[in-house]
């Protein structure tokens, strides 16, 4: 990618490649906000980065079980918590899966691309959108307090093939 796409206002970023990289940016991020990334989080997050497609809260609670054999719901549904109250992770609710953040330094909210047949969630990293959805709710009157735009669709491999 140039440097010019990495800027853009409008640029595609599907699930993170690097997932060694993410998590070391959430660790960073967490150390300068003074934020406790205990053991079992840090796992939670090193197994949503390492996934390739949105992962749901059984799936990782599953692969814990097979490291550690005693991880409870209970557990992993806090560690997902933390990570989303920080901005490190976004939940995809028509899903009810988990992505890892691609900004995870910075508050944002950004629309999801997710493809019915394999899915795959592209995170849409335009301020345009959120924009025209604060202004529209201004417009309204209306105070948003949380923002999450899914957009359900057919990814160009699945198309291809």
């Amino acid at each position: 990618m140039s440097n010019d796409a990495a800027h853009s206002p409008h640029t595609h970023h599907p699930h993170h490649h690097d997932a060694k990289g993410f998590v070391r940016a959430v660790e960073h991020a967490s150390e300068e906000r003074g934020l406790r990334l205990t053991p079992l989080r840090k796992e939670v997050l090193e197994l949503i980065a390492a996934a390739h497609k949105p992962v749901k809260a059984y799936d990782l609670l599953d692969q814990l079980r097979e490291k550690h054999g005693n991880a409870a719901p209970p557990t992993v549904y806090r560690a997902l918590d933390f990570l989303l109250e920080n901005g490190f992770i976004h939940k995809l609710e028509s899903i009810n899966a988990f992505v890892s953040c691609h900004h995870p330094t910075e508050a944002h909210q950004v629309p999801f691309l997710i493809c019915d047949i394999c899915s795959s969630a592209q995170e849409v990293c335009d301020e345009r959108v959120a924009e025209l959805i604060e202004a529209q709710a201004r417009t309204l009157g209306f105070r948003p307090q949380a923002q999450t735009l899914e957009v359900h669709g057919t990814c160009k491999h699945c198309r291809k093939a």
